[in-house]
């Protein structure tokens, strides 16, 4: 697919209106290769409804109707002066329209991403030298080659095995795991490639391309940003290493919806398994000056906080750790890759590539394989006694409605953790892209309600592309101006455990709809986390102090404006679509379990009602939010229902 010229020509305008550069020796979005980029991105969306959106709103965006539609009375964007075209901008992130508020956001982010992610024409960038970034690491010269030997079928190709396992991440890979070493003739599926030590090289660019989902890249609504690992091995290769255990309110408020195993030895058994296989510990937990700034403030405050446990072995804590979203060029991240999925294949499991499963095969009520199609377009068919799914919670239901499944259940009880920042400038170098991904931790705010719903406090690594996201836009000098600031900034994150939901349907072509609208009653705990959050960085030192609000809200501890200010402002901007920088790194739910057909779409085993024999192994399985990072629930859950299953199928 080719941009064509009017295409092209609006995207230019577009990229060049959100990073103008400063007319004084740092370029503009088209200097320095951005346009060129998000065309990459553009074309690594999937034939479908993102996609078709965004060319049809370039095919239109310099004609007069759009400019009815953007308000300039009809004016073409293309004889607007810059000054008025950053106008529009603002006007458009600031619309009461939350349909015009979106598709800023959505511009914005394409190309604030881009202008950050361009790596110019001699691999570095004029942006990234003024930021004070260093840009890629490289690939180290001293890396083995990969370890695991995967196929990507280049023909029409069929497979004879006992369970078929659909994704390769936390879930499938523990999942495929248990199963071959009970045994049991295994085939693992991933819609991605495969990517170790020796194809990292710590670049955002090389990284989001390579081993992140390209779509959906949010909620329909537009309220909520979705990130998730695509690749062998999943999220566990892109994760920030975080290992909690599901706490123990948590397991009991799952085992009160029926799958009673979640509070008893059985699931604290797989806890204690996976932990151990993942080699979990807090050896590696030296702070980085991104969690020196959270532990002062918290500690200042008489706040929790503890040291995270991590599933690192031989990690550096430093400057590679820091790249480590993108891929751990050292091997210490104890990812699928590095773990299950060893395991499987030495025990004879067959792993297979871009590769996407898009549906069951069925037989007088029963699994018997699955369809998939390769990227380059190959049919492979997998025929099995038993089918796995462990697509992640988006793409599970979605598998599963295209399967034929009918139970009302399944795609309900959408969870996200719904994630926000607050950000801090402080006197101090802190150098965000550096040091452990995530070392410190605060629950203090995790029980908001009485009833377990609250917030957590993080930080998380700050390279350029990935954390402009969680800033506002308030003109291109201000935003360059910010990223400027970037080696003195730091974030807290807020990560807020939702009782409220959304649902996943299936469009008409198949894909995926995640739909969720954070309810009031969440966005007053979100709330409540922004707040705390400038409260930790102000006791912290910060300097400076504003929300990834699109309105600005912001203020100068004891020099301009008051916290009270500032949480005004931030509840009179709110958190509706296109207000507020939102995000999901954890998305749950949506097959969950439990022991009532009315309510779970999967039985205390993890299989599906209507199918005995299709294994849900995947945070879908979750009856609510975890409330910390799931991926040691995600891979207990694998563990305690594979265990299930090869039981099952050894009769």
């Amino acid at each position: 697919m080719q941009l064509d010229a009017r295409q092209w020509s609006a995207l230019t305008a577009i990229c060049d209106t959100f990073a103008p550069g400063d007319g004084a020796g740092i370029p503009p979005a088209s200097g320095v290769g951005a346009v060129v980029v998000a065309d990459g991105l553009i074309r690594g969306l999937p034939d479908g409804r993102d996609r078709k959106l965004l060319l049809n709103l370039l095919s239109h965006w310099d004609s007069p109707f759009a400019g009815l539609f953007l308000g300039t009375g009809g004016r073409r964007f293309s004889r607007l002066s810059p000054e008025a075209r950053e106008t529009l901008m603002l006007k458009l992130g600031d619309s009461s329209s939350a349909r015009k508020r979106v598709l800023f956001q959505a511009l914005r982010g394409l190309a604030t991403t881009s202008y950050l992610l361009a790596p110019g024409a001699a691999g570095t960038s004029a942006v990234w030298d003024v930021i004070g970034y260093p840009g890629p690491l490289g690939k180290r010269v001293d890396d083995a080659r990969p370890r695991l030997a995967p196929v990507s079928p280049s023909t029409d190709t069929a497979f004879d095995c006992d369970v078929v396992v659909v994704g390769s991440g936390a879930g499938g890979g523990t999942a495929a795991a248990v199963l071959a070493s009970a045994g049991l003739a295994v085939v693992v599926v991933e819609r991605g490639g495969y990517y170790d030590d020796a194809d990292f090289d710590g670049s955002e660019y090389s990284g989001l391309r390579n081993l992140y989902a390209s779509s959906p890249t949010s909620t329909a609504e537009g309220q909520v940003s979705l990130v998730a690992g695509s690749c062998l091995g999943g999220g566990t290769v892109v994760n920030w290493t975080t290992s909690f255990p599901t706490p123990a309110e948590v397991r009991a408020e799952w085992a009160a919806l029926g799958a009673t195993q979640f509070a008893g030895d059985e699931y604290g058994g797989a806890i204690e398994a996976v932990m151990s296989r993942l080699s979990v510990n807090r050896d590696h937990s030296l702070a980085a000056a991104r969690d020196v700034v959270l532990e002062r403030g918290l500690r200042a405050l008489g706040w929790q906080v503890d040291a995270m446990p991590r599933n690192v072995v031989g990690c550096d804590m430093g400057i590679e750790c820091g790249r480590c979203g993108y891929g751990c060029r050292l091997g210490a991240k104890q990812s699928a890759v590095k773990t299950w999925l060893a395991d499987a294949e030495a025990a004879g499991a067959r792993l297979v590539v871009d590769t996407e499963v898009r549906s069951i095969e069925m037989r007088r009520g029963l699994a018997v394989g699955v369809q998939a199609v390769t990227s380059a377009g190959h049919r492979v068919n997998v025929r099995a006694r038993a089918v796995v799914v462990a697509a992640g919670a988006i793409q599970t239901p979605a598998l599963l409605r295209r399967s034929g499944l009918t139970d009302p259940t399944i795609g309900r009880h959408l969870r996200l953790h719904p994630a926000t920042a607050v950000w801090g400038v402080f006197e101090e170098e802190i150098r965000p892209w550096e040091g452990g991904m995530q070392t410190r931790y605060s629950r203090e705010h995790s029980d908001l309600d009485g009833q377990g719903h609250g917030v957590i406090y993080e930080t998380g690594p700050g390279n350029p592309a990935a954390v402009q996201g969680f800033m506002n836009w308030r003109g291109g000098a201000a935003h360059l101006a910010a990223m400027k600031e970037l080696g003195h900034t730091t974030a807290v994150g807020v990560i807020t455990r939702d009782r409220d939901s959304g649902s996943v349907t299936v469009a008409r072509d198949g894909t995926a709809l995640p739909h969720y609208r954070l309810s009031d009653f969440d966005a007053a705990h979100m709330q409540a986390g922004v707040e705390g959050a400038a409260k930790i960085l102000e006791a912290a030192g910060a300097r400076r102090v504003y929300s990834a609000h699109q309105a600005g809200p912001g203020y100068e501890p004891g020099r301009r404006g008051t916290h009270e200010e500032f949480a005004a402002a931030c509840r009179a901007a709110g958190y509706q679509p296109g207000r507020c920088a939102i995000a999901a790194l954890h998305i749950m739910g949506t097959a969950r379990m439990g022991g009532d057909r009315k309510t779970s779409a999967t039985n205390p085993d993890g299989a599906t009602w209507e199918v005995p024999n299709v294994v849900v192994a995947d945070a879908s399985c979750f009856p609510t939010a975890s409330g910390v990072n799931p991926m040691i629930s995600i891979e207990a859950i694998a563990y305690m229902n594979a265990t299930r299953l090869a039981a099952r199928l050894k009769g």
